[in-house]
């Protein structure tokens, strides 16, 4: 009965010392100062222990699920600051489109300050060939084009007609 009495009395004493992460990442550590501890406790009561091992450590359902709930916890932190990185990316990039279109919506409009309203027309035109083009190569689309007030070109525009 004595043996078992120190042996939980010392190992309470040695495992306060640390805390959980220590004791399995300094089990060597942790195993010589219990050895020592034990060794010296024993012999006060005449016993001589050659050697001490510990070989199995294990821990309460209630510290096991505390640990689980910190790596949990460590996860989410971690993704949560991703998210915030990515986030911090993703309005960067959202600045530097927003500065890259202001400079062109001005580079455009020093353009037709310069150019005059020629720019403009220019790119009317340009506009129009590119939907008649579309138009042409549709199978289902026939292009009337349109005379003075919008008429039809087919003769209406002769004396009598249109008043």
């Amino acid at each position: 009965k004595v043996l078992p009495s120190i042996g939980n009395e010392v190992l309470k004493a040695v495992v306060a010392q640390f805390n959980a992460d220590q004791l399995l990442t300094e089990r060597p550590h942790v195993s010589a100062l219990v050895r020592d501890a034990l060794i010296r406790r024993a012999r006060e009561f005449n016993i001589i222990l050659d050697d001490v091992a510990i070989t199995h450590l294990s821990y309460g359902i209630e510290f096991s699920q505390a640990v689980e709930k910190k790596q949990v916890a460590q996860q989410e932190a971690e993704r949560s600051k991703f998210l915030v990185a990515k986030a911090e990316q993703e309005r960067r990039a959202a600045i530097v489109r927003a500065e890259g279109e202001s400079e062109s919506a001005r580079l455009i409009s020093e353009a037709t300050a310069a150019a005059g309203t020629g720019l403009i027309e220019l790119r009317r035109i340009e506009a129009a060939r590119e939907i008649a083009a579309e138009l042409a190569r549709s199978p289902n689309v026939a292009y009337v084009p349109a005379g003075d007030n919008g008429r039809m070109l087919l003769g209406l525009n002769a004396a009598g007609f249109g008043r």
